[in-house]
Protein backbone atom coordinates (compact mmCIF):
# COMPACT_ATOMS: atom_id res chain seq x y z
CA UNK A 1 0.00 0.00 0.00
CA UNK A 2 1.22 3.50 -0.79
CA UNK A 3 0.94 6.00 2.04
CA UNK A 4 0.69 9.69 1.26
CA UNK A 5 2.30 11.90 3.89
CA UNK A 6 1.35 15.58 4.16
CA UNK A 7 4.47 17.44 5.33
CA UNK A 8 2.35 20.49 6.20
CA UNK A 9 0.47 18.75 9.05
CA UNK A 10 0.77 20.30 12.50
CA UNK A 11 3.07 17.58 13.87
CA UNK A 12 5.47 17.96 10.95
CA UNK A 13 5.55 21.69 11.74
CA UNK A 14 6.22 20.93 15.42
CA UNK A 15 9.10 18.64 14.42
CA UNK A 16 10.54 21.44 12.25
CA UNK A 17 10.17 23.79 15.25
CA UNK A 18 7.77 26.05 13.34
CA UNK A 19 5.20 25.58 16.13
CA UNK A 20 6.16 25.40 19.81
CA UNK A 21 5.19 22.51 22.08
CA UNK A 22 5.43 21.50 25.72
CA UNK A 23 8.04 18.75 25.35
CA UNK A 24 7.95 15.86 27.80
CA UNK A 25 10.65 13.73 26.15
CA UNK A 26 12.76 13.89 23.01
CA UNK A 27 14.86 11.01 21.71
CA UNK A 28 16.71 10.36 18.48
CA UNK A 29 13.57 9.13 16.69
CA UNK A 30 10.64 10.32 18.84
CA UNK A 31 9.05 13.38 20.40
CA UNK A 32 6.55 13.41 23.26
CA UNK A 33 4.64 16.54 24.25
CA UNK A 34 1.57 17.59 26.21
CA UNK A 35 -1.76 17.79 24.38
CA UNK A 36 -2.99 21.40 24.07
CA UNK A 37 -6.54 20.30 24.99
CA UNK A 38 -5.99 17.58 27.60
CA UNK A 39 -8.77 15.05 28.16
CA UNK A 40 -7.26 13.68 31.40
CA UNK A 41 -4.76 14.85 34.04
CA UNK A 42 -2.07 13.11 31.99
CA UNK A 43 -2.47 13.58 28.24
CA UNK A 44 0.76 13.25 26.28
CA UNK A 45 1.18 12.70 22.55
CA UNK A 46 4.10 10.62 21.30
CA UNK A 47 5.10 10.91 17.65
CA UNK A 48 7.90 9.41 15.59
CA UNK A 49 10.17 11.93 13.90
CA UNK A 50 9.82 10.08 10.60
CA UNK A 51 7.09 10.78 8.04
CA UNK A 52 4.61 8.06 8.99
CA UNK A 53 0.86 8.46 8.57
CA UNK A 54 -0.41 5.68 10.84
CA UNK A 55 0.77 2.80 12.99
CA UNK A 56 0.42 0.26 10.17
CA UNK A 57 2.55 2.51 7.94
CA UNK A 58 5.16 2.84 10.71
CA UNK A 59 5.20 -0.90 11.49
CA UNK A 60 5.62 -1.76 7.80
CA UNK A 61 8.28 0.79 6.85
CA UNK A 62 10.14 2.15 9.90
CA UNK A 63 13.64 0.94 10.66
CA UNK A 64 14.23 -1.37 13.60
CA UNK A 65 15.94 1.53 15.39
CA UNK A 66 12.87 3.76 14.91
CA UNK A 67 10.46 1.08 16.13
CA UNK A 68 12.55 0.33 19.21
CA UNK A 69 13.07 4.01 20.03
CA UNK A 70 9.36 4.85 19.63
CA UNK A 71 8.23 1.90 21.74
CA UNK A 72 10.74 2.69 24.48
CA UNK A 73 9.80 6.40 24.37
CA UNK A 74 6.18 5.46 25.09
CA UNK A 75 7.30 3.36 28.08
CA UNK A 76 9.54 6.17 29.36
CA UNK A 77 6.71 8.72 29.14
CA UNK A 78 4.42 6.39 31.11
CA UNK A 79 7.12 6.10 33.77
CA UNK A 80 7.85 9.84 33.82
CA UNK A 81 4.16 10.72 34.08
CA UNK A 82 3.52 8.18 36.85
CA UNK A 83 0.93 6.13 34.96
CA UNK A 84 2.78 2.88 34.30
CA UNK A 85 0.80 -0.05 35.63
CA UNK A 86 3.18 -1.18 38.38
CA UNK A 87 3.23 2.35 39.83
CA UNK A 88 -0.42 3.40 39.38
CA UNK A 89 -3.85 2.35 38.24
CA UNK A 90 -2.74 2.45 34.61
CA UNK A 91 -3.40 4.45 31.47
CA UNK A 92 -5.02 4.34 28.05
CA UNK A 93 -2.99 4.32 24.83
CA UNK A 94 -4.91 5.45 21.74
CA UNK A 95 -3.85 5.71 18.13
CA UNK A 96 -6.50 6.78 15.64
CA UNK A 97 -5.98 5.91 11.97
CA UNK A 98 -7.78 7.15 8.87
CA UNK A 99 -11.29 8.48 8.41
CA UNK A 100 -13.08 5.64 10.23
CA UNK A 101 -10.65 5.99 13.13
CA UNK A 102 -11.30 9.76 13.24
CA UNK A 103 -7.62 10.61 12.81
CA UNK A 104 -7.33 14.41 12.91
CA UNK A 105 -3.62 14.78 12.14
CA UNK A 106 -2.16 12.58 9.37
CA UNK A 107 1.05 11.81 11.28
CA UNK A 108 1.31 8.73 13.50
CA UNK A 109 0.72 9.65 17.10
CA UNK A 110 -0.40 7.91 20.24
CA UNK A 111 -2.26 9.54 23.08
CA UNK A 112 -1.21 8.48 26.58
CA UNK A 113 -4.08 9.31 28.93
CA UNK A 114 -4.15 8.67 32.66
CA UNK A 115 -4.33 10.10 36.12
CA UNK A 116 -8.02 9.23 36.62
CA UNK A 117 -10.64 6.59 35.77
CA UNK A 118 -11.30 6.99 32.05
CA UNK A 119 -14.47 4.93 31.62
CA UNK A 120 -15.25 2.66 28.70
CA UNK A 121 -13.72 3.68 25.41
CA UNK A 122 -16.42 2.36 23.09
CA UNK A 123 -19.92 1.01 23.44
CA UNK A 124 -21.04 -2.21 21.85
CA UNK A 125 -21.36 -2.26 18.07
CA UNK A 126 -24.78 -3.85 17.61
Amino acid sequence: MAYSYDDQNIFAKILRKEIPNDTVLETEHSLAFRDIAPQAPVHVLVIPKGAYVSYDHFAAEASDAEVLDYTRAIAKVCEMEGVKVDASEGFRLISNAGAHGVQEVPHLHVHILGGRELGRMLGRAD
